[in-house]
């Protein structure tokens, strides 16, 4: 690993200041960026710790969704989302292991939009919305493809908000080795119809199943999606599943995230 300056600031406006020098880069949990820079895939001149400003830490309920700042890890998702969001405190604690569940955050995650990560198919079916220190962004307008995102240059995440449904699941097929998702959806249902969110299994990354919400926003019944199919066309094929293994995932998945929603 090279040499770099590392910087821990203790508000947000100093994590801004701190990354504006030349070849700054944020880091949370550095679950994904410490193994990139180890590889040297990532030469950051300088280290941005988010870890040590209070204001972007916590989980909270009001107006009627999960609050969670960018920078809490997942264990405490697991714990303190539990008696308001169970599916996302489910989520949160199937995440890794328990060394990656203490330090990974929620913020990291959604910022680095791994295409097989669990929390953006939690952020995009719950129509989260994603606070950065700029501005807030809804979570269809965030995801914009494989490890992108609609974040700006030198814009961080400081919290993220979930409203909270009426019932909902996750259920994930996990690589054995990385514990990623293979495939993983995402079921949450509103007072304004069902969302289902899908990860592990596109090629673009992070998406909604329409066709299934359409039909579970009318009968909340895996029979509602027997009729339906996904297409394979834009799935991943890999060495640990073809195109079409993932497109049947995703359907079997959904009719169990329904079957178990509460």
């Amino acid at each position: 690993m090279q040499n770099f300056d590392f910087v821990k600031p203790s508000t947000i406006a100093e994590a801004v200041a701190a990354l504006g020098s030349e070849d700054a880069q944020a880091l949370s949990g550095g679950q994904t960026l410490i193994p990139t820079m180890k590889q040297r895939l990532a030469t950051p001149a300088t280290l941005v710790s988010l870890t040590g400003i209070a204001e972007m830490k916590g989980v909270c309920e009001g107006d009627g969704s999960l609050h969670i700042g960018a920078a809490t890890p997942h264990a405490v998702v697991a714990a303190e989302a539990r008696a308001h969001y169970p599916a996302l405190a489910d989520l949160a604690g199937g995440i890794g292991d328990p060394a990656v569940r203490s330090r990974g955050t929620v913020g990291g995650s959604l910022a680095n939009n791994d295409p097989a990560a669990c929390y953006p198919s939690g952020a995009l079916a719950s129509g989260a919305t994603i606070v950065t220190n700029k501005r807030s962004i809804a979570a269809d307008d965030y995801f914009t493809g494989l490890f992108s995102t609609a974040l700006e240059e030198g814009e961080i995440i400081t919290k993220v908000a979930f409203p909270i449904p009426e019932k909902a699941a996750y259920v994930k097929f996990e690589q054995p080795a990385s514990r990623f998702a293979l495939t993983g959806v995402f079921v949450a249902k509103y007072a304004s119809g069902v969302r289902v969110a899908v990860t592990g299994a596109s090629n673009d990354g992070v998406f909604r199943w329409t066709e299934a919400e359409e039909a579970l926003s009318a009968n909340f019944s895996a029979d509602a999606i027997a009729g339906l199919s996904v297409d394979a066309g834009d799935m991943i094929s890999d060495l640990h599943g073809t195109a079409a293994y993932r497109a049947h995932l995703v359907k079997v998945l959904t009719g169990r995230a329904v079957s178990g929603a509460k």
